[in-house]
């Protein structure tokens, strides 16, 4: 039963968290906003038009869309969602988790560069150096918590409250804020990047989907919603009791996702993208807090 209703969460709330991100900026600019499940409907639409590849192309090029999105419906068998558990339990799971996201977005960088395209070559350069940054620290993190917890799994999330002590409290609120400036970069969200942006100089990810259509383009924007609401699954993990009722777990649960998707859209309806030079600044402060999450981690095994 459990299994069934993560598949459902999986398959739907996405697209319900993209809506509430689009309603809370219709909000904050006075408007009234398209509907909830209009992400929804948008990915229909898209399924049904006729797919167009430029004659530059090769099969990579046809072939990545399905990969990156096999891709995230595999790794997204590892995060945890009803109750803290995952569909798929391995041990040291979140390294599984990295590397398979690691080969959708590797075929997805390699699709832009198949277009022949300088434009979208920038976009993939782009991309490929934040994700080495955001890597790294997203490692610092998990295996911080298997440290503290002895479970290498994805299941320590719940646990790490009490495996910690008081030192729990502080990782958590770290972890959570680290998790969070990752969502937003691997969102492709703003600050760091603005989905809704078609200038030159500014974009990322969008450039590198100019020229997918139909099918495909739809496969990658379900794709990039499912991965968004994995990172939001991984930081309610962290902050809901392992130990409340089922219904109450689900209900925190995904109260914690649209309050997330909410805070995105104020954040996207507040402050403007950063500029180039200073988006490095913004991913690192996620490397800092790894650091200290790290540094707490080693003081409470070894009270050093």
């Amino acid at each position: 039963m459990t299994t069934l209703i993560n598949i459902l969460i999986l398959l739907f709330v996405p697209f319900l968290a993209m809506g509430v991100i689009k309603k809370t900026k219709a909000f904050w600019a006075g408007r009234k906003g398209a509907p909830l499940l209009q992400p929804l409907y948008d990915f229909l639409r898209l399924m049904k038009k006729e797919t167009v590849y430029s004659t530059t192309t090769s099969w990579v090029f046809k072939l990545a869309p399905v990969i990156n999105f096999a891709a995230i419906i595999f790794a997204s068998l590892f995060v945890p969602l009803i109750k803290g558990y995952a569909i798929l339990n391995i041990p040291f799971a979140f390294i599984v988790f990295s590397y398979i996201l690691g080969l959708g977005k590797f075929f997805s960088l390699i699709a832009a560069l198949d277009t022949g395209s300088s434009f979208e070559g920038m976009g993939a350069s782009r991309e490929a150096c934040f994700s080495t940054i955001v890597e790294p620290a997203f490692f610092i993190v998990m295996a911080s918590v298997v440290a503290l917890t002895k479970i290498t799994s994805f299941e320590n999330l719940k646990y790490i409250l009490y495996n910690s002590g008081i030192y729990g409290i502080l990782i958590v609120v770290l972890a959570v804020l680290a998790l969070f400036i990752m969502l937003l970069v691997e969102g492709c969200r703003v600050p760091v990047d603005d989905p809704n942006t078609h200038l030159e100089l500014t974009m990322i990810h969008e450039v590198m989907i100019l020229d997918n259509s139909g099918f495909d383009l739809g496969l990658i924007v379900w794709g990039s919603t499912i991965k968004m609401f994995l990172l939001e699954a991984l930081i309610a993990s962290l902050i809901i009791p392992s130990n409340i009722p089922f219904i109450a777990y689900i209900t925190a649960f995904l109260a914690i996702i649209f309050l997330i998707s909410v805070i995105i859209g104020t954040i996207e309806s507040s402050i403007a993208r950063f500029r180039m030079t200073h988006v490095f600044e913004f991913i690192f402060i996620m490397s800092i807090m790894a650091l200290l999450i790290l540094t707490l981690t080693t003081y409470r095994i070894y009270g050093i």
